[in-house]
């Protein structure tokens, strides 16, 4: 699964809940402090960690995203 994002960069946090791995802002700080989101394979406990294009973000046990960005390269 892949999330667009028109930004640099998007907020793990706001990553979560745009992908649906988490339906509000509380529940994806829970679990990034439970530390199940990894991040390029790491575990990660920063919400505001800036994920950027090519960038993978996962829950343990669960699906895997990638970030793409709709900005256009000059």
């Amino acid at each position: 699964m892949e999330i667009s994002i028109r930004d640099e960069f998007i907020k793990l946090g706001q990553a979560l809940k745009l992908s649906g791995m988490a339906q509000t802002g509380s529940e994806a700080k829970m679990m990034i402090e439970d530390g199940i989101v990894f991040v390029n394979g790491e575990a990660e406990t920063r919400r505001g960690r800036k994920l950027y294009d090519g960038d993978t973000f996962a829950v343990e046990g669960g699906q895997v995203c990638t970030v793409r960005s709709a900005l256009k390269k000059n």
